[in-house]
């Protein structure tokens, strides 16, 4: 069974990620979390994300698209990356959210992937 743990950190988090002196320690730990799902033979696909300040939000209102810079939404947990591992079921995703240095800290979302639609007519 697949799942998407969707990485959630804080402003102060992303903020180390190019800060000299906690860069290695933050790397350091995503390293170590990530080299353990590897090990496991567990990661299907990931990355991790440029903070919420690149982002973009498209809507479309009454049939016109609007288009913001940023974030939608004001939180004080953002998007930092993702994983779609493959796991026996939603216990041993879990066991791998925890694992997480941002479950730490802010939070780890675990979702179940759809499993691939059949074709129409098939």
């Amino acid at each position: 069974m697949q799942y998407m743990l969707l990485l959630n950190e804080p402003e102060s988090e992303f903020a180390k990620r190019n800060d000299p002196q906690q860069a290695e320690s933050y790397w350091g730990g995503w390293n170590a979390f990530i080299g353990a799902m590897a090990q496991a033979g567990v990661i299907v696909k990931g990355d991790g994300l440029q903070g919420p300040n690149t982002a973009t939000t498209v809507r479309i209102r009454d049939g016109k698209r609007i288009v913001q810079d940023g974030p939608f939404a004001d939180t004080k947990e953002q998007l930092g990356g993702y994983f779609v591992i493959d796991v026996p079921d939603l216990d041993a995703a879990l066991e791998w959210a925890a694992r997480a240095p941002s479950a730490a800290c802010a939070s780890v979302e675990v979702r179940p992937v759809l499993p691939p639609m059949a074709p129409p007519g098939a």
